[in-house]
């Protein structure tokens, strides 16, 4: 998934001519706390709403706003949504610019709409269930991991990998299988000596079977 297809029709430019109290209309009807101010197709960087109010000055164009300390976070049209994600993050901002390579302004992507689309990358409605694994980061191996899953007729739904403290060499690993009933491929993992941080099991058909069993139970007494 690329920035191009991530583009928002909702989320529009400012332009420096613009009073800061009508762009804080604009934020407030969108729902965002940036706006991309743009003049002729050229991007010259985003508004907050905090620097509008910190300046207490409402009546003001945005131009008094425009100088060299102006955020100008942006991405690429062809960049993959985490590269999407990672400005975002970096920059602070709920929204996100995207540029051609000659700095053409193209239309902004919403933080709301950026993490609705990175939900959907990791199968959230796709029956099935989790294990959290920690270890060194050096002792990963993916291949590994994916042989001991598939060796128990399971496959991966999605996987990713984080370090809960940048300063060692920890690493958790998430992943969602394919299968409810996770003890197969937890007996496995644990005796290639994999330490397994946590399990969540979807109870989705398990409850989908008792109900059932209770609308039947419940038919008979009534006949």
């Amino acid at each position: 998934m690329i920035a191009e297809s991530l583009i928002s029709d909702s989320i529009p430019s400012v332009s420096p001519g613009d009073t800061a109290s009508k762009v804080l209309t604009l934020m407030d009807v969108f729902r965002v706390s940036h706006l991309p101010i743009v003049t002729d197709e050229e991007y010259l960087g985003v508004i907050s709403d905090k620097e509008i109010f910190d300046a207490h000055d409402f009546d003001a164009p945005l131009e008094a706003f425009i100088s060299d300390q102006l955020l100008k976070p942006h991405v690429h049209p062809q960049q993959h949504i985490f590269e999407v994600a990672a400005v975002a993050s970096s920059c602070g901002v709920s929204i996100v610019p995207v540029l051609t390579e000659d700095h053409i302004y193209l239309g902004s992507i919403s933080r709301y709409d950026l993490s609705n689309q990175l939900t959907i990358l990791f199968s959230p409605n796709e029956p099935g269930g989790i294990i959290e694994l920690t270890m060194c980061e050096n002792n990963y191996s993916l291949a590994q991991i994916t042989q001991i899953i598939e060796g128990n007729d399971a496959r991966i739904l999605s996987l990713y990998t984080w370090k809960p403290n940048v300063s060692t060499t920890e690493l958790n690993v998430t992943i969602k299988v394919n299968q409810v009933d996770l003890s197969g491929i937890i007996q496995t993992l644990t005796r290639y000596n994999y330490e397994i941080k946590a399990t969540f099991m979807d109870q989705t058909p398990l409850k989908s079977l008792i109900d059932d069993r209770f609308d039947q139970f419940m038919r008979y007494i009534n006949t």
